[in-house]
């Protein structure tokens, strides 16, 4: 297919959603990060000069990605994760720490991190396992090897330390879903993640009463004629129990401190005033002064390069992790509305492109491409509002960084790609 034609077939709606992004968020890194004197927007030696140097770099980029063979992809996906989890092996020896995590290579001209790399090789090698015609996601085997390929990357991430980026490769988990795996383990997911933050919020003991009251009100209601099977209904109401006791465990013991503290900050466990307090100024600073400048810019905002907040340098990291309350302070809840329509729009728009998919690998990495951006979307926005626990993960095409914004966007036009292929073939 000649280049030409591919540019003709590239779903521009969503290209346009792209760019859209990319232009708020290097604006909004550019206001976080000018200083008086500065009016060179080409000062490569400045955040949103790299940022600028970056977004060129992000165009050469979808240029290759666009002019390969769609086969490419497919054929070399293994390859390309086994590469990129020797990456992930390489930096316990070569690698460059940052901000207390080991997470970059230091290439001289730029950092690189390969966590970013890595969420497009999985979700290109759990496609192209999932798509196999030997790969049937009925059996338990192959629903192992599936959680494998999403298990092996997170725990080499973890130890850095970064869970934030660890947990993006369990989002893949929905694509597992979308092709077939049972939606009961969904139910033990989302009950666990209950059972977890019921221990914390209320303890073992009250949830072991409640469990017991819900237990009382469903003999009293059930029918007669509906039968309960007693040892596996009260096998799960011990494995509950244990389940609960761990996680008082794993919270005291495992967790450090700061952990505590950001579980106990969202979740509004400490009762003492002045060690809460305590907590907002150390651990809980960064989403504390975040509410507080999204809240000083009220529905207009205060106007670009107007944010008294951000100009003051109030919120840490304000031009990467919390880039959304810039938008917040300076462009009000308009800026924050379109932001948040945008991406709603560029996920819906690529989960449509997705389903219009007759190659299963292309359906699939599809899916996996909204499953990381939209996990990524969630939770930063999120974290930065304060209804999610702080566990620093960028906002895609908008947060400072280079491998970020590098990778994100092969992410999706590799996708872009294969759906162009679609409407060559008559799709």
């Amino acid at each position: 297919m000649s280049g030409n034609s591919v540019l003709k077939r590239v779903d521009w709606l969503s290209v346009l959603f792209y760019i859209a992004i990319v232009f708020i968020g290097w604006l909004n890194i550019y206001s976080s990060t000018v200083t008086e004197g500065e009016s060179s927007l080409f000062n490569f030696s400045t955040l949103h000069g790299k940022q600028l140097f970056f977004a060129g770099a992000s165009v050469i980029a979808i240029m290759l990605v666009l002019a390969l063979e769609v086969n490419f992809y497919e054929r070399f996906s293994s390859l390309f994760y086994l590469l990129s989890m020797i990456l992930l092996l390489g930096l316990f020896v070569f690698g460059k720490t940052i901000a207390g995590a080991t997470s970059w290579y230091d290439l001289g001209f730029f950092n690189l991190q390969p966590s970013e790399l890595a969420k497009v090789t999985t979700a290109l090698a759990l496609a192209k396992y999932l798509s196999d015609i030997q790969t049937d996601i009925k059996r338990r085997k192959d629903q192992l090897y599936a959680l494998l390929i999403l298990f092996i990357p997170a725990v080499l991430i973890i130890p850095q330390p970064d869970p934030g980026s660890a947990l993006v490769f369990f989002a893949l988990i929905f694509v597992i879903f979308r092709e077939g795996l049972p939606l009961y383990y969904l139910g033990i997911v989302l009950l666990a993640i209950l059972i977890f933050v019921a221990t914390l919020k209320f303890g073992t003991l009250w949830l072991c009463i409640g469990l017991a009251l819900l237990t009382t009100v469903f003999f009293l209601v059930k029918r007669k004629t509906f039968k309960v099977p007693i040892i596996p209904f009260a096998s799960v109401l011990v494995i509950t129990v244990l389940f609960s006791l761990s996680v008082n465990f794993v919270f005291n013991s495992v967790f450090e401190q700061r952990h505590r503290d950001r579980f106990g900050l969202w979740l509004r466990l400490e009762k003492d005033p002045k060690k809460l307090e305590q907590i907002r100024k150390t651990i809980g600073y960064n989403t504390y002064q975040s509410e507080k400048a999204i809240e000083s810019g009220g529905f207009f905002g205060k106007g670009f390069l107007e944010g008294t907040r951000t100009k003051g340098d109030f919120v840490p990291e304000q031009h990467s992790d919390y880039i959304f309350s810039t938008i917040g302070e300076e462009w009000g809840f308009i800026g924050t509305a379109t932001v948040v329509l945008l991406f709603t729009f560029l996920l819906l728009r690529l989960v449509y492109l997705a389903e219009r998919q007759k190659n299963p690998f292309s359906r699939m990495y599809g899916y996996g491409v909204v499953s990381i951006l939209f996990i990524h979307f969630f939770i930063n926005v999120g974290m930065v509002i304060g209804i999610l626990p702080t566990i620093g993960i960028p906002l895609p095409y908008m947060s400072y960084g280079g491998s970020g914004l590098l990778f994100f966007t092969i992410l999706l036009f590799i996708f872009l790609r294969l759906d162009a292929n679609r409407l060559k073939e008559g799709a």
